[in-house]
């Protein structure tokens, strides 16, 4: 009788932690791991406040995304149809599709260059072969039980490793606070760009509000018990955690060494006061691991939103969309292919050019939130509604500052 409870109520928290937990591991892909790693690289504890920043406000429209997720049993782009009309739906559902792609480039190359750089070999194979198995993930049943165990498992054990060698080195307090004041050195623009487009992903708290009723037919209710509130929080908690520790250690690390990243071994150093010479290696297991369950939830993202945009639902199972999502893949191997003499710039780079399309998207989310006819007492609160003005304010201002950089 014991053991069954202890069994159900596992089961129930894994539940409720699930959504935010998978856009947490959605978000702290290859990319999280090669900005931070730069950032702490080049620039050693003194951008730290952009991570605080960029959490906080994650955290804002992450939050928002569950409530609207679990106040409606239509879907968010369902309700952008109906309150802005079809021609607004399809840009955003497009767009958000076409940012999949991009998101998808650099999980591809992470997955490749974890295994070429491992066992010396072209990491062109590598990226069709995992596009090709993740393809085939698709045709499992339960798909998204099965992607949310290894998520959380792959966000657990990457979290663990980082926290053991951030506290393994005791880095100097002094300097990590020092980090927390607002400061942009000479050239980390692009970082903060970069850093900010995929941390702060409106995307991913777009998403959270079909993970959330995702999650809502799974325990077989329709109505909002506040657990999702506390699924998106803890999620986009261990995202800022990740990120920092990720940080601190290459800060600690490989700056005092005057180790530049340049390759997926120069990031796997950071983790030598823990590791010894397997710290390389064993990263590019972890790099394999977080770039792989990102390939696979972020296909799974693009290509189910297009669905729902094209009418087809956003279920899993529904033919059509299993080919949007295979199109997310192909799409995305075939840039990565392209691209591959330059793998980290390439991550670099189209986290930061996906800053372009997301504003808009973002605006149509907080305009649902605000709307009493559709949020009913879950309407955005004051707090939500100031804080969610001023985090939009602040990815239109990246989108200029990222553009004048290109052009510059």
């Amino acid at each position: 009788m014991m053991s069954t409870y202890k069994k159900s109520s596992k089961a129930n928290w894994l539940l409720v932690l699930g959504p935010g937990i998978i856009t947490a591991a959605l978000v702290f892909g290859p990319s999280k791991m090669t900005i931070t790693s730069k950032m702490g690289a080049d620039y050693g504890n003194a951008l730290l406040w952009v991570i605080v920043v960029a959490i906080f406000f994650m955290m804002v429209f992450t939050t928002m995304g569950a409530r609207i997720g679990a106040q409606n049993t239509e879907s968010l782009l369902t309700l952008i149809r109906k309150k802005f009309g079809k021609p607004v739906s399809l840009l955003i559902g497009i767009g958000i599709f076409l940012v999949a792609i991009s998101f998808q480039a650099g999980n591809s190359t992470g997955v490749a260059i974890s295994i070429a750089e491992a066992s010396n070999t072209s990491p062109k194979i590598w990226i069709v072969t995992f596009n090709i198995i993740g393809i085939m993930l698709l045709f499992f049943k339960s798909f998204y039980k099965l992607l949310e165990k290894i998520m959380i498992t792959l966000v657990i054990l990457m979290l663990l490793s980082f926290m053991a060698t951030a506290i393994l080195i005791q880095p100097n307090l002094l300097n990590v606070v020092k980090g927390l004041a607002p400061s942009v050195p000479v050239g980390s623009v692009g970082l903060i760009v970069a850093f900010t487009a995929s941390c702060f992903s409106l995307v991913g708290a777009f998403y959270q509000s079909y993970l959330v009723q995702e999650r809502k037919k799974l325990s077989k209710t329709n109505e909002p018990d506040g657990t999702e509130r506390l699924s998106s929080r803890v999620g986009i908690i261990i995202l800022g955690v990740m990120s920092a520790t990720v940080m601190i250690c290459a800060a600690n690390v490989l700056q005092p060494q005057g180790i530049k990243v340049s390759s997926a071994s120069d990031m796997g150093k950071a983790l030598e006061p823990l590791l010894g010479d397997y710290a390389s290696f064993l990263f590019l297991i972890g790099l394999f691991g977080s770039s792989f369950s990102s390939l696979i939830g972020n296909a799974v993202l693009g290509g189910s939103l297009l669905g729902d945009t094209l009418g087809y639902n956003s279920s899993l199972n529904h033919r059509m969309v299993k080919v949007f999502i295979s199109m997310v893949m192909v799409a995305g191997s075939a840039i990565a292919l392209i691209f591959g003499n330059l793998p980290l710039e390439l991550i670099v780079f189209a986290q930061s050019i996906t800053i372009f399309l997301v504003p808009f998207i973002g605006i149509t989310m907080y305009l649902i939130g605000n709307d009493k006819t559709i949020m009913g007492e879950n309407v955005n609160s004051k707090f939500t509604k100031i804080w969610g003005a001023l985090g939009l304010l602040l990815i239109v201002g990246l989108a200029i500052s990222n553009l004048i950089n290109l052009v510059s």
